[in-house]
């Protein structure tokens, strides 16, 4: 599976104007500013595709990006940042879930966690969720260039162990560095496997 060609097609603030349910869909969702643009532009190879910024909160609608005409990246707003009004907040939630609910074609949606840190509480939360609404995810660890190798590994273990409290099999989890384009072949095999699976 290899992505040959990417194009931005549609932003939206409603679910009813995404484009057609036609192709498979695969979502990117996390904590604002954990680095999903950035994650987007080095899965496509493409820098300027996602829209990056040094400020959280900055991705606000659902946009889709079209991938060999054949199926869609689709970047969703981040949950969780303080400094964004509560009625925003609320309504990008509802927006969230009206689309994870609503989309048939949604093939994986791929959750990201700063391999930084602990398992947050939001992260937590919402992995949760995802998992009771039958959800297929995959986790995708990021920034793992800033750890040393023990450092990501001790933080990649405490992560899956704080998730197995609850969960009796884990999601499929990969560890990625845009700035090393490290994960990506991984990211791109689990979208792989999705679309084998459902076929």
């Amino acid at each position: 599976m290899e992505i040959r060609h990417a194009v931005f097609v549609a932003s939206n603030t409603q679910v009813s104007r995404c484009p057609p349910p036609d192709k498979p869909e695969f979502a990117f969702i996390g904590r604002s500013n954990v680095g999903k643009s950035t994650l987007i532009n080095m899965l496509t190879q493409h820098k300027g595709l996602a829209k990056t910024s040094g400020r959280p909160g900055k991705t606000q609608t659902i946009n889709h990006f079209l991938i060999n005409n054949e199926w869609y990246l689709v970047d969703l707003p981040g949950y969780g940042y303080a400094a964004v009004s509560k009625d925003l907040k609320k309504g990008w939630g509802k927006m969230i879930e009206q689309y994870l609910l609503a989309r048939e074609n949604l093939y994986c949606l791929f959750i990201l966690i700063d391999a930084r840190h602990p398992l947050q509480k939001i992260d937590s939360d919402f992995i949760h969720w995802a998992g009771r609404s039958s959800i297929p995810i995959c986790l995708v660890l990021t920034k793992a260039d800033k750890l040393s190798k023990n450092e990501l590994s001790i933080n990649q273990r405490k992560i899956e162990e704080a998730l197995l409290k609850t969960w009796q099999e884990l999601p499929p989890v990969v560890v990625s560095s845009a700035i090393k384009k490290t994960g990506r072949e991984d990211i791109i095999d689990v979208m792989k496997k999705a679309l084998t699976h459902k076929n």
